[in-house]
């Protein structure tokens, strides 16, 4: 149902780093990026409040197959600085559309990004500042996922926003089965016990226990972002 004021304050917008690859095999497409800036522009003109974390895969997945056999831990961290990476370019994409943002690091890369400070995240985000997460939560053997679930918990955000390449969550994978229907609704049980991989199980049991929803939702429909800050029926809610 459309309303006339958005349906949430504070959003934690989860991007993957292929999200910013657009059709390129790797990298950051900036046609692409400047699309996702100005959706976000969009909503931060609502008065949403407005945190992101970004993945890493863009730019760690051209150095994968040099990481087989790598130490997991050590792997792990070069995927975190590829989000720094990521984070770095989406700020340099919003400052140019005009949009006043500021990157948090979990790891301290002083010369590039702020440190991660929960207070001063939240008071930028009561200022009307896109804050960026980058760095996923600083530690290996946890995904941006988890990273997401644990700064929409942080942040106190009203919900979390996946950006996909899908418009939601389907019964099965809508390109290879053309009877796969979208779920509009779902329980976070439902989510884990189905094994529909809206998220990690560490991020999806995160947000069920802290109450936190999560929608799926396609990053390159036009208005996507807006419409599902507006409470509309876009992509898939995950509920308590």
């Amino acid at each position: 149902m459309t309303t006339t004021a958005p349906a949430y304050k504070r959003i934690l917008l989860k991007l993957s780093g292929e999200a910013l690859m657009g059709d390129d095999s790797y990298g950051i497409n900036r046609t692409v990026i400047e699309r996702i800036v100005a959706e976000i522009a969009e909503v931060v003109a609502l008065g949403v409040q407005v945190a992101v974390v970004i993945g890493g895969g863009n730019i760690f997945r051209g150095v994968a197959p040099a990481a087989a056999g790598m130490d997991r831990a050590t792997a792990d961290y070069m995927g975190m600085l590829a989000t720094v990476m990521n984070a770095m370019a989406l700020q340099d994409a919003m400052k140019r559309g005009g949009l006043e943002c500021r990157v948090q690091s979990a790891l301290n890369l002083e010369q590039v990004a702020e440190p991660f400070i929960r207070g001063k995240a939240l008071r930028y985000l009561e200022e009307g500042t896109v804050v960026i997460f980058g760095a996923g939560t600083g530690n290996p053997f946890f995904t941006t996922d988890t990273a997401a679930a644990l700064r929409g918990v942080e942040m106190s955000a009203n919900v979390v926003i996946k950006a996909t390449k899908v418009d939601g969550v389907y019964t099965a994978d809508p390109k290879k089965d053309p009877t796969a229907t979208r779920y509009e609704k779902l329980s976070f049980d439902e989510a884990i016990a189905k094994n529909l991989k809206v998220m990690d199980a560490t991020a999806l049991t995160l947000c069920r226990d802290q109450n936190l929803s999560i929608i799926v939702f396609s990053i390159f429909k036009h208005g996507a972002l807006k419409r599902v800050v507006m409470g509309e029926d876009e992509g898939t809610l995950v509920h308590v």
